[in-house]
C-alpha cells in the first residue's frame, strides 16, 4: 500500500493518508487573537481540509487537542461542542502543553476516514 503525503516539507506533511484514513494537524494563522479566536480558526482550518480530502466532521475518527491553559478548557468544550455535528464526537484526548511557539494557544491532531 501507498503512503500518500500532501504538501511534503523536510519537517511535515499537510496530511498524510494511509488506507483511506488521513491523519492532519492545524494550527491557528493569527496568535494576535485570544483564546476563542485561535480555537474557531483551527476548526475552521480542519474544516476546509476535511473538506479538500472528500471528507467531513462526521469522519473524524480521533483528535488530540493541546491547550497551553487549562483556563482555556471551558471555552474548547463549547466550541467543540457547537462544531461537531450531533451524535458524531470523536475519540478525544485533550492535554496542558506549553508549544514551542509561545503566541499559540492551541494545536489540534486530527484522524478521519476520507475515502
Amino acid at each position: 500500500m501507498t503512503i500518500q503525503r500532501i504538501n511534503p516539507e523536510p519537517r511535515w506533511s499537510d496530511v498524510t493518508i494511509y488506507k483511506g484514513i488521513a491523519h492532519f494537524v492545524e494550527v491557528p494563522e493569527d496568535t494576535r487573537v485570544g483564546a476563542e479566536g485561535q480555537i474557531k480558526q483551527v476548526l475552521a482550518l480542519a474544516e476546509q481540509r476535511l473538506a479538500l480530502m472528500g471528507s467531513d466532521k462526521t469522519r473524524l475518527l480521533s483528535t488530540t487537542i493541546y491547550l497551553t491553559d487549562r483556563q482555556n478548557v471551558e471555552v474548547m468544550n463549547r466550541l467543540w461542542e457547537a462544531w461537531l455535528p450531533a451524535g458524531c464526537a470523536p475519540s478525544r484526548a485533550c492535554v496542558k502543553v506549553e508549544l514551542l511557539n509561545p503566541d499559540m494557544l492551541i494545536e489540534m491532531a486530527f484522524v478521519a476516514v476520507c475515502e
